[in-house]
Protein backbone atom coordinates (compact mmCIF):
# COMPACT_ATOMS: atom_id res chain seq x y z
CA UNK A 1 0.00 0.00 0.00
CA UNK A 2 3.05 2.39 0.46
CA UNK A 3 3.15 2.84 -3.39
CA UNK A 4 -0.67 3.56 -3.84
CA UNK A 5 -1.38 6.47 -6.65
CA UNK A 6 -0.78 9.99 -4.63
CA UNK A 7 -4.66 10.11 -4.63
CA UNK A 8 -5.34 7.05 -2.67
CA UNK A 9 -6.32 7.37 1.04
CA UNK A 10 -6.50 4.50 3.56
CA UNK A 11 -9.21 4.16 5.73
CA UNK A 12 -8.97 2.27 9.31
CA UNK A 13 -11.18 0.90 12.09
CA UNK A 14 -10.70 -0.86 15.28
CA UNK A 15 -9.96 -4.70 15.31
CA UNK A 16 -10.78 -4.62 19.42
CA UNK A 17 -12.97 -7.48 20.31
CA UNK A 18 -14.65 -5.23 23.04
CA UNK A 19 -15.53 -1.19 22.75
CA UNK A 20 -12.77 0.92 24.00
CA UNK A 21 -13.17 4.39 24.24
CA UNK A 22 -16.37 4.96 22.33
CA UNK A 23 -16.74 8.21 20.70
CA UNK A 24 -19.20 10.67 18.83
CA UNK A 25 -21.58 8.41 16.92
CA UNK A 26 -20.05 5.28 18.54
CA UNK A 27 -16.69 5.83 16.72
CA UNK A 28 -14.31 3.72 18.87
CA UNK A 29 -10.30 4.85 18.28
CA UNK A 30 -7.50 3.78 20.17
CA UNK A 31 -4.85 5.54 19.03
CA UNK A 32 -2.22 3.34 21.34
CA UNK A 33 -1.96 1.03 18.64
CA UNK A 34 -1.67 1.99 14.99
CA UNK A 35 -1.51 -2.35 14.43
CA UNK A 36 -4.97 -2.86 15.80
CA UNK A 37 -6.88 -1.17 13.35
CA UNK A 38 -8.18 -2.48 9.60
CA UNK A 39 -8.65 -0.83 6.48
CA UNK A 40 -12.22 -0.77 4.53
CA UNK A 41 -13.12 -0.11 1.16
CA UNK A 42 -16.37 3.18 1.07
CA UNK A 43 -17.51 4.99 -1.95
CA UNK A 44 -14.91 7.67 -3.43
CA UNK A 45 -17.57 10.30 -3.16
CA UNK A 46 -17.85 9.65 0.72
CA UNK A 47 -14.53 10.42 1.71
CA UNK A 48 -13.70 13.73 2.92
CA UNK A 49 -10.82 15.07 3.95
CA UNK A 50 -9.67 18.42 6.37
CA UNK A 51 -10.38 20.74 3.25
CA UNK A 52 -13.67 19.20 2.24
CA UNK A 53 -11.67 18.17 -0.93
CA UNK A 54 -13.02 14.76 -2.33
CA UNK A 55 -10.56 12.28 -2.28
CA UNK A 56 -10.41 8.73 -4.64
CA UNK A 57 -9.81 5.30 -3.49
CA UNK A 58 -7.90 3.74 -5.89
CA UNK A 59 -8.39 -0.02 -7.34
CA UNK A 60 -5.44 -1.49 -5.70
CA UNK A 61 -6.37 0.32 -2.31
CA UNK A 62 -9.81 -1.17 -2.81
CA UNK A 63 -8.54 -4.76 -2.98
CA UNK A 64 -6.18 -4.20 -0.24
CA UNK A 65 -8.82 -3.39 1.95
CA UNK A 66 -11.20 -6.02 1.70
CA UNK A 67 -8.45 -8.27 1.58
CA UNK A 68 -7.34 -7.19 4.93
CA UNK A 69 -11.01 -7.39 5.68
CA UNK A 70 -11.61 -10.93 4.89
CA UNK A 71 -8.58 -11.90 6.83
CA UNK A 72 -9.39 -10.14 10.03
CA UNK A 73 -12.57 -13.07 9.85
CA UNK A 74 -10.69 -15.85 9.86
CA UNK A 75 -9.69 -15.40 13.05
CA UNK A 76 -11.26 -14.52 16.50
CA UNK A 77 -10.91 -10.90 17.40
CA UNK A 78 -8.37 -12.18 20.75
CA UNK A 79 -5.97 -13.79 17.88
CA UNK A 80 -3.77 -11.23 16.03
CA UNK A 81 -2.05 -13.92 13.71
CA UNK A 82 -3.41 -12.26 10.56
CA UNK A 83 -3.60 -8.48 11.47
CA UNK A 84 -2.09 -6.74 9.07
CA UNK A 85 1.90 -5.97 9.58
CA UNK A 86 3.48 -2.89 9.67
CA UNK A 87 4.51 -2.06 6.06
CA UNK A 88 0.73 -2.57 5.17
CA UNK A 89 -0.75 -0.41 8.22
CA UNK A 90 -0.53 3.67 6.70
CA UNK A 91 1.42 5.88 8.94
CA UNK A 92 -1.02 7.43 11.40
CA UNK A 93 -1.26 11.29 9.62
CA UNK A 94 -2.96 9.09 6.16
CA UNK A 95 -5.63 7.53 9.01
CA UNK A 96 -9.36 8.28 8.19
CA UNK A 97 -12.48 7.43 10.51
CA UNK A 98 -15.53 6.14 8.97
CA UNK A 99 -18.84 7.97 10.01
CA UNK A 100 -22.45 5.62 9.56
CA UNK A 101 -23.48 9.02 7.72
CA UNK A 102 -21.29 7.75 4.96
CA UNK A 103 -18.11 9.78 5.26
CA UNK A 104 -14.76 9.37 6.60
CA UNK A 105 -12.71 12.47 7.63
CA UNK A 106 -9.03 12.78 8.89
CA UNK A 107 -8.18 11.59 12.81
CA UNK A 108 -7.35 15.25 13.76
CA UNK A 109 -6.30 13.60 16.62
CA UNK A 110 -2.95 12.54 15.50
CA UNK A 111 -2.53 16.39 14.44
CA UNK A 112 1.16 17.25 16.88
CA UNK A 113 -0.22 18.36 20.40
CA UNK A 114 -4.29 18.34 19.20
CA UNK A 115 -6.36 17.53 21.61
CA UNK A 116 -3.69 17.82 24.49
CA UNK A 117 -3.91 20.14 27.68
CA UNK A 118 -1.12 23.27 28.10
CA UNK A 119 0.53 23.42 31.59
CA UNK A 120 -2.30 25.44 33.03
CA UNK A 121 -5.14 23.02 32.28
CA UNK A 122 -2.92 19.99 33.80
CA UNK A 123 -1.99 21.64 36.73
CA UNK A 124 -5.73 22.91 37.77
CA UNK A 125 -6.65 19.24 37.07
CA UNK A 126 -4.42 17.51 39.04
CA UNK A 127 -5.20 20.23 41.98
CA UNK A 128 -9.09 19.55 41.11
CA UNK A 129 -8.53 15.71 41.59
CA UNK A 130 -6.22 15.47 44.51
CA UNK A 131 -8.62 17.65 46.67
CA UNK A 132 -11.44 15.38 48.02
CA UNK A 133 -13.30 14.91 51.08
CA UNK A 134 -10.08 14.46 53.12
CA UNK A 135 -10.07 18.62 53.33
CA UNK A 136 -12.95 18.19 55.65
CA UNK A 137 -11.00 16.86 58.32
CA UNK A 138 -8.12 18.79 58.26
CA UNK A 139 -8.92 21.09 60.93
CA UNK A 140 -9.30 17.75 62.79
CA UNK A 141 -5.84 16.67 62.30
CA UNK A 142 -4.59 19.77 62.98
CA UNK A 143 -5.88 19.92 66.22
CA UNK A 144 -5.21 15.86 67.16
CA UNK A 145 -1.21 17.17 65.99
CA UNK A 146 -1.50 20.67 67.52
CA UNK A 147 -0.84 23.97 65.48
CA UNK A 148 2.55 23.75 65.12
CA UNK A 149 3.51 20.30 64.53
CA UNK A 150 0.27 20.48 62.23
CA UNK A 151 1.71 23.14 60.01
CA UNK A 152 4.86 20.99 59.96
CA UNK A 153 3.47 17.71 59.10
CA UNK A 154 1.10 19.10 56.16
CA UNK A 155 4.50 21.18 54.26
CA UNK A 156 6.63 17.73 54.93
CA UNK A 157 3.90 15.34 53.99
CA UNK A 158 3.58 17.40 50.73
CA UNK A 159 7.28 17.41 49.98
CA UNK A 160 7.38 13.72 50.71
CA UNK A 161 4.44 12.77 48.56
CA UNK A 162 5.72 14.90 45.66
CA UNK A 163 8.72 12.97 45.44
CA UNK A 164 7.05 9.72 45.34
CA UNK A 165 4.49 11.15 43.14
CA UNK A 166 7.59 12.38 40.94
CA UNK A 167 9.60 8.81 41.01
CA UNK A 168 5.87 7.41 39.83
CA UNK A 169 6.28 9.39 36.68
CA UNK A 170 9.88 8.34 36.28
CA UNK A 171 9.21 4.56 36.45
CA UNK A 172 8.50 4.35 32.88
CA UNK A 173 11.60 5.93 31.97
CA UNK A 174 13.50 3.52 33.96
CA UNK A 175 12.78 0.76 31.80
CA UNK A 176 14.34 0.81 28.61
CA UNK A 177 13.95 -2.46 27.06
CA UNK A 178 10.46 -2.32 26.59
CA UNK A 179 7.84 0.07 24.97
CA UNK A 180 6.43 1.82 28.15
CA UNK A 181 4.56 4.85 26.14
CA UNK A 182 0.83 3.05 26.73
CA UNK A 183 1.91 2.25 30.36
CA UNK A 184 0.18 3.05 33.08
CA UNK A 185 1.73 2.44 36.67
CA UNK A 186 -0.03 -1.54 37.86
CA UNK A 187 1.92 -2.36 34.23
CA UNK A 188 5.26 -1.40 35.78
CA UNK A 189 4.50 -2.79 38.92
CA UNK A 190 3.55 -6.08 36.91
CA UNK A 191 7.00 -5.99 35.27
CA UNK A 192 9.02 -5.80 38.53
CA UNK A 193 6.90 -7.52 40.72
CA UNK A 194 5.07 -10.19 38.16
CA UNK A 195 1.58 -11.62 39.36
CA UNK A 196 2.10 -10.56 43.05
CA UNK A 197 2.89 -6.54 41.85
CA UNK A 198 -0.31 -7.23 39.84
CA UNK A 199 -2.97 -8.17 42.43
CA UNK A 200 -1.08 -5.97 45.12
CA UNK A 201 -1.76 -3.25 43.18
CA UNK A 202 -5.19 -4.21 42.52
CA UNK A 203 -5.54 -4.74 46.11
CA UNK A 204 -4.50 -1.44 47.76
CA UNK A 205 -6.10 0.53 44.78
CA UNK A 206 -10.10 -1.55 45.43
CA UNK A 207 -8.77 -0.21 49.73
CA UNK A 208 -8.60 3.66 48.01
CA UNK A 209 -12.12 3.04 46.13
CA UNK A 210 -14.14 1.27 48.50
CA UNK A 211 -12.47 3.39 51.49
CA UNK A 212 -13.77 6.43 49.39
CA UNK A 213 -16.90 5.33 48.92
CA UNK A 214 -17.33 4.58 52.52
CA UNK A 215 -16.71 8.29 53.18
CA UNK A 216 -18.77 9.36 50.64
CA UNK A 217 -21.93 7.18 52.29
CA UNK A 218 -21.04 8.34 55.73
CA UNK A 219 -20.63 12.41 54.44
CA UNK A 220 -24.23 11.68 52.14
CA UNK A 221 -26.19 10.63 55.37
CA UNK A 222 -24.44 13.48 57.39
CA UNK A 223 -25.15 16.04 54.63
CA UNK A 224 -28.94 15.05 54.00
CA UNK A 225 -29.89 13.85 57.71
CA UNK A 226 -28.78 18.17 58.49
CA UNK A 227 -29.99 19.49 55.21
CA UNK A 228 -33.54 17.72 56.23
CA UNK A 229 -33.35 19.53 59.68
CA UNK A 230 -32.96 22.99 58.78
CA UNK A 231 -36.06 22.26 56.19
CA UNK A 232 -37.93 21.15 59.28
CA UNK A 233 -36.89 24.18 61.78
CA UNK A 234 -37.18 26.32 58.54
CA UNK A 235 -40.38 25.60 58.08
CA UNK A 236 -41.43 25.05 61.73
CA UNK A 237 -40.55 28.75 62.41
CA UNK A 238 -42.35 30.23 59.25
CA UNK A 239 -44.69 32.04 61.75
CA UNK A 240 -42.61 33.67 63.87
CA UNK A 241 -40.62 35.84 60.91
CA UNK A 242 -42.99 38.68 61.86
CA UNK A 243 -42.08 38.51 65.48
CA UNK A 244 -38.36 38.96 65.36
CA UNK A 245 -37.53 41.98 66.75
CA UNK A 246 -34.45 44.69 65.78
CA UNK A 247 -32.54 42.89 69.30
CA UNK A 248 -32.97 39.39 67.92
CA UNK A 249 -31.47 40.41 64.96
CA UNK A 250 -28.60 42.24 66.55
CA UNK A 251 -27.83 39.25 68.53
CA UNK A 252 -27.63 37.10 65.79
CA UNK A 253 -24.70 39.13 63.70
CA UNK A 254 -23.27 39.48 67.15
CA UNK A 255 -22.92 35.30 67.58
CA UNK A 256 -22.31 35.19 63.55
CA UNK A 257 -19.35 37.71 63.96
CA UNK A 258 -18.03 36.15 67.00
CA UNK A 259 -17.76 32.66 65.06
CA UNK A 260 -15.24 33.81 62.91
CA UNK A 261 -13.15 36.23 65.59
CA UNK A 262 -9.77 35.22 65.82
CA UNK A 263 -9.02 33.70 69.38
CA UNK A 264 -8.24 36.03 71.60
CA UNK A 265 -4.61 34.29 72.77
CA UNK A 266 -2.55 31.68 71.22
CA UNK A 267 -0.44 29.58 72.61
CA UNK A 268 2.05 27.33 69.84
CA UNK A 269 1.19 24.22 70.53
CA UNK A 270 2.86 20.50 69.82
CA UNK A 271 1.13 17.28 70.74
CA UNK A 272 2.43 13.36 69.50
CA UNK A 273 -0.62 12.65 68.09
CA UNK A 274 -0.07 14.02 64.93
CA UNK A 275 0.06 10.60 62.91
CA UNK A 276 -3.43 10.66 62.74
CA UNK A 277 -2.85 13.74 60.57
CA UNK A 278 -0.39 12.27 59.00
CA UNK A 279 -2.93 9.35 57.59
CA UNK A 280 -5.52 11.88 56.75
CA UNK A 281 -2.78 13.69 54.43
CA UNK A 282 -1.49 10.29 52.81
CA UNK A 283 -5.00 10.03 51.67
CA UNK A 284 -5.48 14.18 50.62
CA UNK A 285 -1.89 13.95 48.63
CA UNK A 286 -2.78 10.66 47.31
CA UNK A 287 -3.41 10.85 43.67
CA UNK A 288 -0.09 8.41 42.63
CA UNK A 289 -2.65 5.51 41.36
CA UNK A 290 -3.57 8.10 38.15
CA UNK A 291 -1.03 10.75 37.71
CA UNK A 292 0.66 8.96 34.40
CA UNK A 293 -2.91 9.13 32.90
CA UNK A 294 -3.14 13.20 34.00
CA UNK A 295 0.02 13.54 32.28
CA UNK A 296 0.00 12.09 29.65
CA UNK A 297 -2.40 14.52 27.97
CA UNK A 298 -0.27 17.40 28.50
CA UNK A 299 0.72 18.91 25.81
CA UNK A 300 4.56 19.82 26.83
CA UNK A 301 5.63 16.66 28.21
CA UNK A 302 8.79 18.24 29.18
CA UNK A 303 7.07 20.49 31.93
CA UNK A 304 5.67 17.26 33.55
CA UNK A 305 7.72 17.87 36.51
CA UNK A 306 7.48 21.24 36.87
CA UNK A 307 3.00 21.17 36.14
CA UNK A 308 3.32 18.40 39.40
CA UNK A 309 5.34 20.52 41.58
CA UNK A 310 3.02 23.57 41.10
CA UNK A 311 -0.04 21.43 41.60
CA UNK A 312 1.60 19.80 44.83
CA UNK A 313 2.28 23.07 45.69
CA UNK A 314 -1.22 24.37 45.41
CA UNK A 315 -2.79 21.52 47.10
CA UNK A 316 -0.71 22.07 49.76
CA UNK A 317 -1.44 25.89 50.32
CA UNK A 318 -5.24 24.94 50.26
CA UNK A 319 -4.87 22.73 53.11
CA UNK A 320 -2.77 24.95 55.21
CA UNK A 321 -5.20 27.75 54.50
CA UNK A 322 -8.36 25.59 55.73
CA UNK A 323 -6.59 24.00 58.20
CA UNK A 324 -5.24 27.78 59.79
CA UNK A 325 -8.07 29.58 59.10
CA UNK A 326 -10.69 27.10 60.50
CA UNK A 327 -8.61 25.83 63.57
CA UNK A 328 -7.68 30.40 64.50
CA UNK A 329 -10.99 31.34 63.95
CA UNK A 330 -12.66 28.88 66.05
CA UNK A 331 -13.74 30.49 69.31
CA UNK A 332 -11.55 29.50 71.72
CA UNK A 333 -12.33 30.60 74.71
CA UNK A 334 -15.17 30.49 75.74
CA UNK A 335 -15.14 26.62 74.04
CA UNK A 336 -11.46 24.35 73.79
CA UNK A 337 -9.84 23.60 70.02
CA UNK A 338 -10.95 20.19 70.89
CA UNK A 339 -14.64 20.50 70.10
CA UNK A 340 -13.41 20.71 66.76
CA UNK A 341 -15.18 17.84 64.78
CA UNK A 342 -13.79 15.25 62.47
CA UNK A 343 -15.96 17.14 60.21
CA UNK A 344 -15.83 20.58 60.43
CA UNK A 345 -18.89 21.36 59.36
CA UNK A 346 -20.41 19.46 61.82
CA UNK A 347 -19.54 22.72 63.87
CA UNK A 348 -21.88 24.98 62.33
CA UNK A 349 -25.52 24.26 63.40
CA UNK A 350 -27.88 22.89 61.22
CA UNK A 351 -30.02 26.35 60.92
CA UNK A 352 -26.77 27.72 59.20
CA UNK A 353 -27.53 29.11 56.15
CA UNK A 354 -24.15 29.20 54.99
CA UNK A 355 -23.64 25.94 56.10
CA UNK A 356 -26.70 24.64 54.46
CA UNK A 357 -25.71 25.82 51.27
CA UNK A 358 -22.48 24.04 51.58
CA UNK A 359 -23.98 20.89 52.66
CA UNK A 360 -26.59 21.15 49.70
CA UNK A 361 -23.43 21.32 47.22
CA UNK A 362 -21.40 18.64 48.06
CA UNK A 363 -24.23 15.96 49.00
CA UNK A 364 -24.79 16.68 45.07
CA UNK A 365 -21.63 16.25 44.27
CA UNK A 366 -20.70 13.05 46.17
CA UNK A 367 -24.13 11.70 44.70
CA UNK A 368 -22.50 12.15 41.16
CA UNK A 369 -19.36 11.02 41.98
CA UNK A 370 -20.25 7.54 43.76
CA UNK A 371 -21.32 5.72 41.04
CA UNK A 372 -18.14 6.67 39.36
CA UNK A 373 -16.10 5.00 42.58
CA UNK A 374 -18.60 2.30 42.55
CA UNK A 375 -17.84 1.67 38.63
CA UNK A 376 -14.36 1.68 38.82
CA UNK A 377 -13.83 -0.99 42.00
CA UNK A 378 -16.48 -3.23 40.12
CA UNK A 379 -14.47 -2.92 36.89
CA UNK A 380 -11.19 -3.66 38.76
CA UNK A 381 -12.12 -6.32 41.07
CA UNK A 382 -14.58 -8.68 38.83
CA UNK A 383 -12.19 -7.90 36.03
CA UNK A 384 -9.34 -9.45 37.63
CA UNK A 385 -11.20 -12.05 39.45
CA UNK A 386 -13.37 -13.43 36.85
CA UNK A 387 -11.93 -11.54 33.49
CA UNK A 388 -15.16 -9.88 32.82
CA UNK A 389 -16.45 -6.81 33.74
CA UNK A 390 -20.02 -7.81 33.72
CA UNK A 391 -19.78 -11.85 34.42
CA UNK A 392 -23.52 -11.81 35.55
CA UNK A 393 -26.23 -10.18 37.62
CA UNK A 394 -25.43 -12.11 40.36
CA UNK A 395 -22.22 -11.43 41.08
CA UNK A 396 -23.09 -7.41 40.56
CA UNK A 397 -25.85 -7.11 42.89
CA UNK A 398 -23.37 -8.85 45.34
CA UNK A 399 -21.29 -6.86 44.88
CA UNK A 400 -23.27 -3.46 45.11
CA UNK A 401 -25.12 -4.93 48.13
CA UNK A 402 -21.55 -5.19 50.13
CA UNK A 403 -20.57 -1.59 48.98
CA UNK A 404 -23.91 -0.65 50.45
CA UNK A 405 -24.05 -2.43 53.82
CA UNK A 406 -20.43 -1.48 54.54
CA UNK A 407 -21.66 2.02 53.80
CA UNK A 408 -25.12 1.89 55.81
CA UNK A 409 -22.89 -0.20 58.84
CA UNK A 410 -20.19 2.09 59.21
CA UNK A 411 -23.06 5.28 58.88
CA UNK A 412 -24.80 3.75 61.78
CA UNK A 413 -22.11 2.53 64.25
CA UNK A 414 -18.52 4.06 63.39
CA UNK A 415 -19.76 7.46 61.48
CA UNK A 416 -16.19 9.52 61.95
CA UNK A 417 -15.05 9.87 58.72
CA UNK A 418 -11.71 10.64 60.21
CA UNK A 419 -10.70 7.25 61.06
CA UNK A 420 -11.91 6.21 57.96
CA UNK A 421 -9.70 8.54 56.39
CA UNK A 422 -6.84 7.48 58.00
CA UNK A 423 -6.95 3.85 57.91
CA UNK A 424 -7.84 4.04 54.01
CA UNK A 425 -5.21 6.49 53.60
CA UNK A 426 -2.50 4.97 55.30
CA UNK A 427 -3.28 1.48 53.76
CA UNK A 428 -3.61 2.33 49.87
CA UNK A 429 -0.67 4.79 50.84
CA UNK A 430 1.61 2.21 51.55
CA UNK A 431 1.74 0.48 48.57
CA UNK A 432 1.35 3.80 46.26
CA UNK A 433 2.92 6.49 47.85
CA UNK A 434 5.90 4.80 49.58
CA UNK A 435 6.86 0.90 49.13
CA UNK A 436 6.23 0.63 45.14
CA UNK A 437 7.66 4.12 43.98
CA UNK A 438 11.08 3.58 46.14
CA UNK A 439 11.25 -0.50 45.59
CA UNK A 440 11.11 0.32 41.92
CA UNK A 441 13.92 3.30 42.09
CA UNK A 442 15.83 0.97 44.10
CA UNK A 443 15.73 -2.40 41.89
CA UNK A 444 16.19 0.08 38.62
CA UNK A 445 19.37 1.21 39.95
CA UNK A 446 20.84 -1.90 40.80
CA UNK A 447 20.03 -3.43 37.69
CA UNK A 448 21.92 -0.62 36.28
CA UNK A 449 24.34 -0.62 38.57
CA UNK A 450 24.23 3.04 39.61
CA UNK A 451 23.04 1.71 43.21
CA UNK A 452 24.62 3.86 45.75
CA UNK A 453 24.38 3.52 49.82
CA UNK A 454 22.64 6.84 50.20
CA UNK A 455 20.44 6.44 47.49
CA UNK A 456 19.17 2.81 49.31
CA UNK A 457 19.44 4.01 52.52
CA UNK A 458 16.83 7.40 52.17
CA UNK A 459 14.49 5.25 50.29
CA UNK A 460 14.64 2.23 52.38
CA UNK A 461 13.69 5.15 54.83
CA UNK A 462 10.97 6.02 53.28
CA UNK A 463 9.39 2.39 52.83
CA UNK A 464 9.51 2.21 57.00
CA UNK A 465 8.03 5.29 57.32
CA UNK A 466 5.30 4.27 55.18
CA UNK A 467 4.89 0.91 57.17
CA UNK A 468 5.43 2.83 60.53
CA UNK A 469 2.33 5.40 59.22
CA UNK A 470 0.03 2.33 58.69
CA UNK A 471 0.99 0.35 61.82
CA UNK A 472 1.00 3.38 63.92
CA UNK A 473 -3.10 4.27 63.46
CA UNK A 474 -4.39 1.43 65.31
CA UNK A 475 -2.82 2.71 68.05
CA UNK A 476 -4.34 6.25 68.32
Amino acid sequence: MANMDSDSRHLLIPEGDHEINPGPMNIQFDSSDIRSKRPFYIEPTNIVSVNDVIQRVSDHASAMNKRIHYYSRLTAPADRALIAPDHVVPAPEECYVYSPLGSAYKLQCYTEGYGKNTSLVTIFMIWNTMLGTSILSIPWGIKQAGFTTGMCVIMLMGLLTLYCCYRVVKSRSMISSVDTTTWEYPDVCRYYFGSFGQWSSLLFSLVSLIGAMIVYWVLMSNFLFNTGKFIFSTVSVLYLIFLVTWKAIRLGFHLEFHWFMPTEFFVPEIRFQFPQLTGVLTLAFFIHNCIITLLKNNKNQENNVRDLSIAYMLVTLTYLYIGVLVFASFPSPPLSKDCIEQNFLDNFPSSDILSFIARIFLLFQMMTVYPLLGYLARVQLLGHVFGDVYPSIFHVLIFNLFIVGAGVIMACFYPNIGGIIRYSGAACGLAFVFIYPSLIYIISLHQEDRLTWPKLIFHAFIIILGLANLIVQFFM
